[in-house]
């Protein structure tokens, strides 16, 4: 599945959530999810661990209305920045 349709079926998930888009889409797709796995978006103070947020986007992702080759190709490049963030020492 290419980036932009993994994008934008990524940014079909959040209806209110502005996203920054960059020239290449996968960059964005990928800063978009290490940031949402990461909490950046919450008071420091509120954040939930990577592994908290991981289950809550993949619960996100299953509970949706997308094709099922569209929540795997999402869950599976979240599993991907999981590892990456794992393997990074950012967790």
């Amino acid at each position: 599945m290419e980036s932009i349709e993994l994008l934008e079926a990524y940014k079909s998930l959040w209806s209110n959530r502005t996203l920054q888009i960059e020239e290449n889409p996968a960059h964005t797709l990928r800063n978009a999810i290490k940031k949402e796995l990461k909490d950046e978006m919450t008071h420091p103070r509120l954040r939930k661990t990577p592994h908290e947020k991981f289950y809550l986007s993949v619960k996100r992702i299953i509970d949706s209305s997308l094709h099922d080759k569209q929540k795997v190709n999402l869950v599976n490049y979240h599993l991907r920045i999981l590892e990456e963030l794992k393997q990074g020492g950012s967790l």
